[in-house]
């Protein structure tokens, strides 16, 4: 019997003499060039005539030669990457962020990269230092946090170990950190938002406000319960311990603290959600105990997520500019690397969104 006759074996990637990856030296062979002139046809920043540019890209098409990228970027001729470092890549807020960053790197021909920590401290000191490593142009990280001295030291170690390596270390969503440090701050107004949430139902004549806030300690929850307590006192309503209840911003848990306060037989007429996800659990829970919204219960939301104008009914609500934040923090940290920023702090403003899920009390 006869051998079965072998296949040819496919090249990846290779060059013509076998599996071998195609180097820069082949290309220019097979041009007929030398490898300087590979590399300026390549690069595309020299003179170069245009017969000679095809006959080198001709040269890298057939040879599937693929340039170095790591190596350019340790050369410094590759621009580094923008890195967005949170939690979850799952919630609409934070996904928002992530667009704005994305949108804007793209914009100024830089790749983003999206890394999440679940919550794990210890991942997120190994992403930032994996992006240090990579020569990320920045590393963003999002979302509240709590305002200690240990997280205070770990941003501080960030910033200067990011520096040193010419990146920039960007906030968003948090506040400055003390000390003069080498950082950009992209805030948004959460206390003024949480203002005009409150101060719209007392406004229009609710004075038991249910206030479903953050988790304690938290930099963002903290800021939007002082936001709610300031249009209290602005209004002359007194404050109400039994009705600033605190939490997780999600569903499940604005569901279950609407339920608790119904069930506790708490007197109120409207609440201001911590976030439009909450919002979305306390409307189901209001459903579920036979209330209507606006009619018997008020309510408003923070956040503005595309879903809030589609509930029924639809969700007054307070935007923030999440798309803005990341295109933001990426604009001012390119921008300082042309000396072109003009702050390291900025907040951007928030709006109330007014739709159908609020009543005038007469």
């Amino acid at each position: 019997m006869s051998p079965e006759p072998k296949l040819p074996r496919r090249r990846r990637g290779g060059s013509e003499s076998g599996d071998r990856p195609s180097t820069i030296r082949d290309v220019a062979a097979k041009a007929g060039v030398s490898v300087a002139t590979v590399s300026r046809a390549l690069a595309g920043n020299y003179p170069v005539s245009a017969a000679t540019r095809a006959r080198v890209m001709d040269a890298v098409e057939s040879l599937h030669y693929v340039v170095n990228v790591h190596a350019k970027a340790l050369s410094g001729r590759v621009p580094g990457p923008i890195a967005l470092v949170i939690q979850d890549i799952t919630g609409p807020s934070l996904a928002h962020v992530a667009a704005g960053v994305e949108q804007e790197a793209a914009a100024r021909g830089r790749l983003s990269l999206v890394c999440a920590t679940h919550g794990d401290q210890q991942r997120e000191d190994d992403l930032v230092q994996m992006m240090r490593e990579q020569h990320a142009a920045a590393v963003v990280l999002v979302g509240g946090v709590p305002q200690d001295d240990v997280y205070h030291r770990r941003m501080a170690e960030y910033a200067r170990a990011l520096d040193a390596a010419g990146s920039r270390l960007v906030l968003v969503g948090r506040p400055p950190l003390p000390g003069g440090l080498p950082v950009t701050v992209v805030e948004y107004d959460n206390r003024g938002g949480a203002f005009q949430a409150a101060d719209h139902l007392i406004a229009a004549g609710h004075r038991r406000v249910l206030f479903l806030g953050g988790v304690c300690g938290l930099s963002t929850g903290e800021q939007r319960r002082d936001g709610y307590v300031h249009a209290l006192r602005a209004h002359g309503v007194p404050y109400a311990e039994e009705l600033d209840i605190p939490g997780p911003y999600t569903r499940v848990s604005g569901y279950q603290r609407t339920r608790e306060a119904l069930d506790a037989d708490l007197d109120f007429t409207a609440i201001v959600a911590g976030t439009d996800m909450v919002a979305l659990g306390a409307l189901a829970a209001l459903r579920e105990a036979g209330l209507d919204v606006p009619r018997d219960i008020s309510l408003v939301g923070f956040d503005d997520v595309p879903f809030a104008a589609d509930l029924t009914p639809g969700l007054t609500t307070v935007r923030v500019p999440y798309e803005d934040l990341g295109r933001t923090a990426v604009r001012l940290a390119l921008e300082r690397e042309q000396s072109l920023a003009e702050d390291a702090h900025v907040v951007l403003s928030t709006q109330l969104v007014i739709r159908q899920s609020v009543r005038t009390l007469a």
